[in-house]
C-alpha cells in the first residue's frame, strides 16, 4: 500500500477519536470527606466534631461503568474534572468500616458540583 495513504488514514482516525472523546473543561466535582463520630463517649456540653478523612473514592456512570478513582488529600479535600452528566460517587471501604453511602450527582457544564462525603467511623 501507499505510505502516504496509510498516514492519511491514521491522521483521520486520530482526529476522529479526539473529536468524540469527551474532555472535561471547567466542570466536575469538589468537596470534602469527613468521618465521625470520633469520640467514644459523647458528653453533653463537650463538642465532638467530625474530622477530615483521607479516602479513596470512585466515580461511576449512572449505569455502573467506572470513570475514575481518586483519593482525597490529608484534609479530606478533593477536586476532580468530569464532563457534564449524571454520575454516582462510591466511597471505597475495603474492610467495611468506616463506611459511607453512594451519592448520585449531576455535573453541569462550566461548574463544579459540591459534595460532602460522610464516613461513619463505627464508634458508638
Amino acid at each position: 500500500m501507499n505510505m502516504k495513504f496509510l498516514v492519511g488514514v491514521l491522521i483521520l482516525v486520530l482526529a476522529t477519536c479526539s473529536i468524540y472523546s469527551p474532555t472535561p473543561r471547567g466542570s466536575g466535582i469538589e468537596g470534602q470527606v469527613l468521618i465521625g463520630p470520633m469520640c467514644p463517649v459523647v458528653v453533653q456540653g463537650q463538642e465532638c466534631p467530625d474530622q477530615p478523612y483521607q479516602a479513596t473514592l470512585t466515580v461511576k456512570t449512572a449505569d455502573g461503568v467506572q470513570i475514575t478513582q481518586f483519593q482525597s488529600d490529608a484534609e479530606g479535600h478533593f477536586r476532580v474534572a468530569l464532563v457534564p452528566g449524571q454520575y454516582v460517587l462510591h466511597p471505597e471501604s475495603p474492610n467495611g468500616i468506616p463506611s459511607a453511602s453512594d451519592q448520585s450527582f449531576f455535573v453541569e457544564t462550566g461548574s463544579y458540583t459540591k459534595i460532602t462525603v460522610q464516613y461513619d467511623s463505627g464508634i458508638r
